[in-house]
């Protein structure tokens, strides 16, 4: 089962393409995607509509894990996460990618065991289990949202 995870944002979205044959979890790719908040944002929407679709050409997942939106007090954050979000979500819809949700906790457990844990505890635990090494939250809470699907085996075989 090849399973693309993602942690959706604006200026940055994290995106990690796992592979899991039998019990052995292969990282297939892992990084970022920027977006210049010097664009307009529409555009920046697009571009990142665009280098999803070419990830999803390059690697065929057969489903999709992504990180539900937990925001407390800026609003216009979330706001302009959720637009990126529905721009991910519509794309992996368009080429038929299954896809389930997340939120950060179930993550954090599915991960680590412990649904309080910090950014620190889940990149040794990611880097740990995966024998990677990470830099930057964006790409190892993409990982993480794979791993998380991959271990509680949500998705529908096909």
């Amino acid at each position: 089962m090849r399973v693309m995870g993602i942690d959706p944002g604006i200026e940055r979205t994290g995106f990690a393409v796992l592979e899991m044959e039998k019990s052995k979890i292969t990282v297939l790719d892992f990084g970022r995607i920027f977006t210049d908040k010097r664009h307009p944002f529409s555009h920046r929407l697009n571009l990142l509509a665009t280098d999803l679709k070419n990830l999803i050409r390059q690697w065929k997942p057969q489903a999709a894990s992504i990180e539900q939106i937990f925001f407390s007090k800026n609003v216009k954050t979330a706001m302009r996460v959720s637009h990126a979000r529905g721009v991910i979500l519509e794309t992996l819809e368009e080429h038929g990618i299954q896809v389930q949700e997340f939120n950060p906790a179930h993550i954090k457990l599915a991960v680590t065991g412990d649904a309080k844990a910090d950014k620190l505890q889940m990149k040794k635990m990611v880097q740990y289990l995966l024998g990677i090494a990470l830099e930057g939250d964006d790409a190892t809470d993409a990982i993480a949202c794979a791993l998380c699907m991959l271990h509680t085996n949500t998705f529908v075989k096909s």
